[in-house]
């Protein structure tokens, strides 16, 4: 076992996780409120920092705003250009009532309190405004699962260093609330079904309007009660479900039409980091092979530090 790699099964603090995540909306739904339209909704995702995810700024108020989780200490902090700080603890409480304080806290710092009030991706939701449940707060499970993301985060983003081609910052989705990047073939996708519970299709379908080979972390939850890594291909070519991927524990889940890699495969593993790496570059590769991308224009070596990528 490794330090970097802490124990994070999911049921021992699945409430807290389902707060957290809906907390995450809230505070996506402020920069996606304020913050123009970039492709694929790249506009509306979080970032890993130092102390958790932040929004980055967003504009609003006097000059912007940026809004953050800390899950260092436990508080949701917020910033803004002229000075201003505000913060509220993270801690037992209903859904209703962080959306009250985050609200109050925009409104502290200038800006403008007001964002789309339905939870997305999660199927019968109750409005934030009206979800009175109490919501328990385990810090230090939310700690632990803190200190694996950002150890899957430095992963993804080297494995992100490997590609010339469009690739999407490393970023927290917080409708599946999950940590993601994703590569691009450059070519034009077959129009996306849709069909995500409480996700507009068209949505759906600008996000997917690009062929993609994604991947990426979930700590656990809906169909995936364990946390675990994920890869997967749209449109997916012929013959993806059957490609062998590494490593061993790695196997293709075709109620989500992905491969799946368990948390505890890559903890437990003598080299971590080279495990989770060997499973985003072989689905990765079975993608782009079956697809018939065009990997020499695409590809390069891994990123170093201080050296300049070798023409």
């Amino acid at each position: 076992m490794h330090d970097r790699w802490p124990d994070i099964p999911y049921g021992p603090w699945r409430g807290t996780c389902s707060a957290l995540h809906l907390y995450s909306q809230i505070i996506g739904k402020y920069r996606l409120a304020r913050t123009p339209w970039v492709n694929h909704s790249w506009h509306a995702t979080l970032y890993p920092n130092a102390r958790g995810f932040t929004t980055g700024l967003v504009p609003d108020g006097a000059g912007g705003i940026e809004l953050s989780l800390d899950l260092v200490d436990h508080q949701v902090v917020g910033a803004a250009t002229d000075g201003r700080t505000a913060r509220f603890p993270l801690e037992p409480m209903s859904v209703a009532s962080f959306h009250a304080h985050a609200l109050d806290l925009v409104r502290s710092l200038g800006g403008t309190a007001e964002l789309n009030g339905m939870p997305n991706e999660i199927p019968n939701a109750i409005p934030f405004a009206e979800d009175r449940a109490e919501r328990p707060y385990d810090a230090d499970a939310v700690a632990r699962f803190f200190k694996a993301s950002i150890a899957v985060t430095a992963v993804l983003q080297t494995f992100r260093t490997a590609y010339l081609g469009k690739v999407s910052p490393v970023h927290l989705f917080w409708g599946s609330f999950d940590l993601a990047v994703t590569r691009f073939s450059g070519r034009r996708a077959p129009l996306h079904p849709g069909g995500i519970p409480a996700l507009p299709d068209e949505i759906t379908r600008e996000a997917y309007s690009h062929e993609v080979s994604s991947a990426g972390f979930w700590p656990g939850g809906g169909a995936v009660d364990f946390p675990a890594f994920y890869s997967y291909a749209y449109p997916a070519p012929a013959g993806f479900a059957a490609a062998k991927i590494l490593p061993d524990a790695a196997y293709y889940e075709a109620s989500l039409g992905e491969f799946l890699l368990p948390y505890d495969a890559v903890r437990g593993a003598a080299d971590p980091e080279a495990i989770l790496m060997g499973f985003l570059e072989s689905a990765y590769r079975a993608a782009a092979d079956l697809a018939e991308w065009d990997a020499a224009a695409l590809e390069c070596a891994i990123g170093q530090p201080r050296r300049p990528r070798r023409l």
